[in-house]
């Protein structure tokens, strides 16, 4: 069976049906009714009273110690004047003089550490609560790791419409896996998949998966090389795509202007998904030094997930519990010969199932695998933002950048453990979370 000759994905299918069922599926619909809705202009900051739709807050945050991830420097008593969610200036007080506008609100960050918002750059958010815990939990930006019903795609129109409701995300749209199981009824587009025998595994299948996510509107595609590692009855080592429809996805993607972000684990996998031509190369626990290598070369990021790998370590599963103790050790060697190769890092954590770890926790690992304090939150600023093609908007805060900070109690650059806790979480001006006095 093949599917070759049939049409390419209605895009007007996509605006009228698959994407309102995702967004009930996510539960967005209500958040952003409420939004917009008469009754929630008495109690809170409704779209209208906002100026339009998205439009951010205006917030000065003043008395911190300013880190900028992308030179190093630390600025004492700083301020950031953010107007309609985007920084219009940020450095010392002395400096800025009277560019601080009267009349805004000011939040206080006295004995405190200021810096970008940061992003997660492999997450699973299926509902609109997931995305406002991670948002509190300190990723303003974040991608898609995939979820099985287009919901990040409704989580990102979220976030477009009610900024301080959801990170500023890239979405996968649905995976591009051999079986993909329930999925098929995400999108009528899918149905005749169903008809395979062997799974989506031919060209014209994968690249009809491909089409499918690019025409609901999918900003990066999402596949993987190797069987789950959080599944006890899947061997993470087991190939199930080889080069050849690895780089069938990749073109396909490529023909829609995409990237491919691929999960990963075995020597050969990663080997045959870099050359394919991925973008990045997710979890890599047994990524090779001549696949590191090719990854410097052409660019490839590594987004490991050492959060995820860390936490099979506690599952009460046997089988999972000790896989995670043998592959965390070797990933983090992994890592840290990457960094040391040049090989470009985000920090991802594979947040998934209604649980959201912070990112910041992320950053730690990086560390403890061997980064420096500061190139370790590169990879969850200014290194995560280049990935996410967002590197002009994010991870600095610099006239122009989006107003999206963290405030933490404590010098990230001594002890990055402080990031995981934030004191305060402001997403496009608007603050939305503080630390419990």
């Amino acid at each position: 069976m093949c599917v070759e000759n049939t049409p390419p994905p209605s895009g007007r299918l996509t605006r009228r049906g698959v994407l309102a069922g995702a967004a009930a599926l996510a539960g967005t619909s209500a958040v952003l009714a409420q939004a917009v809705s008469p009754a929630a202009a008495s109690g809170g900051a409704p779209e209208a009273a906002r100026g339009g739709a998205g439009r951010g807050g205006d917030l000065v945050v003043e008395g911190g110690t300013l880190l900028d991830p992308a030179t190093g420097e630390v600025t004492e008593d700083a301020v950031v004047v953010i107007t309609g969610g985007v920084v219009r200036a940020a450095g010392s007080r002395a400096r800025l003089g009277n560019r601080v506008p009267s009349g805004v609100p000011v939040l206080r960050a006295h004995g405190r550490w200021v810096l970008p918002g940061l992003v997660d750059a492999h997450i699973h958010l299926n509902t609109a609560a997931e995305a406002r815990d991670a948002v509190h939990k300190g990723a303003t930006s974040a991608r898609s790791g995939s979820t099985n019903f287009f919901q990040d795609i409704a989580v990102r129109e979220l976030a477009r419409q009610v900024p301080e409701q959801a990170p500023r995300l890239r979405a996968a749209g649905v995976f591009v896996t051999p079986d993909l199981g329930d999925t098929l009824l995400a999108d009528p587009e899918l149905a005749p998949l169903a008809r395979l025998r062997d799974g989506v595994r031919s060209p014209e299948a994968l690249r009809r998966v491909v089409e499918v996510n690019l025409a609901r509107g999918a900003d990066t595609v999402k596949t993987r090389v190797n069987e789950r590692a959080g599944l006890p009855e899947q061997d993470p080592l087991t190939q199930v795509y080889d080069h050849e429809q690895l780089s069938a996805i990749v073109a396909a993607a490529r023909r829609g202007g995409k990237g491919v972000l691929c999960h990963s684990y075995s020597e050969k996998g990663c080997h045959d998904a870099v050359t394919a031509g991925i973008r990045s190369l997710e979890h890599g626990a047994f990524v090779g030094e001549r696949t590191l290598h090719e990854m410097r070369r052409r660019g490839t990021y590594f987004t490991p997930t050492l959060t995820a790998i860390a936490g099979l370590a506690d599952s009460p599963d046997p089988v999972l519990a000790e896989r995670g103790r043998t592959y965390l050790p070797v990933l983090k060697r992994a890592v840290l010969a990457a960094h040391e190769l040049g090989v470009p890092l985000a920090a991802g954590t594979d947040s998934s199932g209604g649980a959201v770890d912070p990112v910041g926790g992320e950053v730690v690992l990086m560390h403890a695998a061997g980064l420096p304090a500061l190139d370790a939150l590169r990879t969850a600023t200014t290194g995560a933002a280049q990935l996410l093609g967002l590197d002009s908007t994010v991870g600095r805060l610099a006239r122009g950048y989006a107003g999206d900070v963290l405030v933490v109690d404590g010098d990230p650059l001594a002890d990055p453990g402080v990031l995981t806790r934030p004191a305060h979480v402001v997403r496009a001006g608007f603050q939305v979370q503080a630390q419990a006095a």
